[in-house]
C-alpha cells in the first residue's frame, strides 16, 4: 500500500492550488451578454443623433469592415488605415443604412480618420504612460455583432512590416482578461479600429488586430493616436468626458457607446 504524504504536505498544497484558482478567476472578467437586438423599426440609439437625420445610403454589404470612434461631435472618426484602404466607399451604420464617410489617411502609416455630415459625442482620449498589468477595454462587433473584450498591458512592441521594406512600428501588445459571455471565436476582424478604454473611459490606443499567439491584442500607441487627432485638426477631448470602465461594468458601458454612435460599425457603402 502506498504511503499517505503527511498533513504538514498535503494542506500547504491545497491553499496553494485554491489562491491560484482564485487569482485565475479575478484576472479574467467576462461581460455579460449583449442585449437582444430591439424590433424592427425602434430607433438603436440611446438618445436622438444627428446622425439619425442626415442622408443615408443602401450598403453594398452588410458585412462589418471594422469600426470607427467619434472624436470631433461634427462628424469626425478614427479607424485603422487597414480598414479603410480595404472600403474604397467606407459609411458609417445607422439602423441599418449608412451614413456615407470620406477617408484621410493620417501619417505614419496605421490609422485613418472618416469625415460625415453629422457625427456623434466625441470619446476623451487619454495622455502619460501606461502601467504594467493596466486594464483597458475594447468595444466593437467581432463575430459580426456587438460584443467587447478586457485587456491587460503587457508591453510596448515593434511590429515588421513586409514586402515593402522592413520598416518597425511601435504598438502595444495586450493579453486578452475577459470578453462577452458566450463570444466565442477570433476578436478580430470585428474588433479592428475599435478604440482600447481606460479605466476613465479615455481612449489610449486604437486595435490594429488580434496576434498569431492565442490572446494577443496590438494597438497602436497613444502617441500614434496623439498624431492622427492633430493630423485632422481634432482637439484631444479630455478624460473627464469619458464613463468609468472596470472589469465589472465594462460589458453595460460598452452598449452605452454602442448605442449612442460614440462607437459604430463600418460598412462598405
Amino acid at each position: 500500500m502506498a504511503s499517505r504524504p503527511p498533513g504538514w504536505l498535503v494542506w500547504p498544497s491545497a491553499v496553494l492550488l485554491l489562491l491560484a484558482a482564485a487569482l485565475r478567476h479575478r484576472d479574467y472578467a467576462d461581460a455579460p451578454p449583449t442585449p437582444p437586438p430591439l424590433p424592427a423599426g425602434e430607433a438603436m440609439l440611446a438618445e436622438a443623433s444627428p446622425l439619425e437625420l442626415v442622408a443615408t445610403t443602401r450598403l453594398r454589404s452588410h458585412h462589418i469592415a471594422g469600426v470607427a470612434f467619434s472624436v470631433g461631435d461634427a462628424g469626425l472618426w478614427i479607424t485603422t488605415r487597414g480598414v479603410a484602404a480595404h472600403c474604397p466607399h467606407p459609411a458609417i451604420v445607422v439602423n441599418g443604412p449608412g451614413v456615407p464617410a470620406k477617408a484621410t489617411f493620417a501619417p505614419g502609416g496605421q490609422l485613418a480618420w472618416l469625415t460625415t455630415t453629422a457625427g456623434a459625442p466625441a470619446l476623451p482620449t487619454a495622455s502619460g504612460p501606461l502601467r504594467d498589468a493596466e486594464f483597458a477595454y475594447a468595444a466593437g462587433f467581432p463575430a459580426g455583432r456587438p460584443g467587447e473584450a478586457a485587456l491587460r498591458f503587457m508591453a510596448a512592441r515593434t511590429l515588421f512590416v513586409r514586402p515593402r521594406g522592413a520598416h518597425g512600428l511601435p504598438v502595444l501588445m495586450w493579453a486578452e482578461a475577459g470578453r462577452t459571455e458566450g463570444l466565442a471565436g477570433r476578436l478580430t476582424p470585428g474588433l479592428v479600429g475599435a478604440p482600447a478604454l481606460d479605466r476613465d473611459g479615455a481612449a489610449v490606443g486604437v486595435v490594429l488586430g488580434q496576434g498569431p499567439n492565442r490572446g494577443r491584442i496590438y494597438t497602436t500607441t497613444n502617441e500614434a493616436l496623439a498624431g492622427a487627432l492633430a493630423a485632422a485638426g481634432a482637439p484631444r477631448t479630455p478624460p473627464a468626458a469619458g464613463a468609468p470602465m472596470s472589469p465589472g461594468n465594462y460589458g453595460l458601458a460598452a452598449d452605452d457607446l454602442r448605442r449612442s454612435l460614440r462607437i459604430a460599425a463600418i460598412a462598405c457603402g
